[in-house]
């Protein structure tokens, strides 16, 4: 597939507005009147592998409102060793079951030398790891044929060795790949405070063109003066700056994606943060 219709593919994937990632305790907002305030929801696709039938029927009720997008965890797109064929089956399944536009997972691997990590592991920036994601999206795609996007993760160190920079990292794999970018606004600023960089010449640097969804949620701050992405923070004003910002930059974003998995707050709380979400599309014309 060439690149120029590779990029056609991103561009025809329909907009879909301001949403959440799915959370248990908001289903019976989400499928009462409350829900109609809400454009799209991310389901982590994990939570319906192996699922018990109430939770399947959950999700399908979801599907009857909502465009629902799978975002995965434990692909481990960056393992040396390929994917686990087991894991892959389970996902096409939730895949199939939502009929998606697009899908999601991580740049990153969970895995190694048989052993789970338990989180998500930042891959060398380098041409050796671009060609092991190449190679296992490659064995992806011909399970499922839904786009794929891949999303930027924090780090807490940088891995050793590096080729090039994690912008020109970033190009080459969604490039080579044929994937779009799910970019998370949220992980970005962190990286570049704890690693002193410059999120706006980041962008500039980056395959913006590519970018297909965004996730942001807040931040807190360690004993340390560390920023981390606990998925637990109202968003923080530096957050909504640096969106502005990307959407700005974006302009074939599709969608927002507001992230929280604990300390949930009321849901009228969530919806004003997707309206602030929402609005920040409509003010740069990416979205009505």
């Amino acid at each position: 597939m060439s690149n120029i219709s590779n990029l056609q593919i991103l561009s025809d994937i329909p907009k879909l507005g301001s949403g959440i990632g799915f959370r248990g305790p908001w289903f019976y907002p989400l499928t009462s009147g409350e829900g109609r305030k809400i454009d799209f929801l991310e389901i982590t696709a994990d939570h319906f592998m192996d699922a018990p039938n109430w939770k399947i029927d959950q999700l399908k009720k979801l599907n009857e409102s909502f465009t629902l997008i799978p975002h995965a965890l434990d692909l481990s797109i960056g393992s040396s060793e390929g994917i686990d064929e087991v894991y892959l089956e389970k996902l096409a399944e939730v895949v199939d079951l939502t009929c998606p536009p697009y899908w999601s997972e991580h740049l990153a691997f969970t895995k190694a030398a048989g052993l789970e990590l338990g989180h998500l592991a930042p891959l060398p920036f380098t041409n050796e790891a671009v060609d092991v994601v190449s190679s296992n999206i490659e064995k992806i795609s011909s399970v499922i044929g839904k786009p794929l996007i891949l999303e930027n993760i924090t780090y807490g160190i940088a891995m050793p060795g590096h080729e090039m920079s994690e912008a020109e990292f970033i190009a080459k794999v969604l490039s080579s790949s044929s994937c779009g970018w799910l970019l998370d606004v949220t992980n970005l600023y962190i990286n570049s405070v704890n690693h002193s960089f410059d999120p706006i010449l980041f962008l500039q640097q980056a395959p913006t063109e590519r970018v297909v969804q965004l996730h942001y949620v807040g931040f807190t701050k360690n004993t340390k003066g560390y920023l981390i992405d606990d998925h637990g923070s109202a968003v923080n004003e530096e957050i909504w700056a640096l969106m502005d910002e990307v959407i700005n930059q974006c302009r074939g974003v599709k969608g927002t994606i507001l992230e929280r998995d604990s300390k949930l707050p009321s849901f009228n709380e969530i919806i004003e943060e997707t309206d602030r979400a929402r609005n920040l599309g409509r003010k740069h014309k990416r979205w009505d």
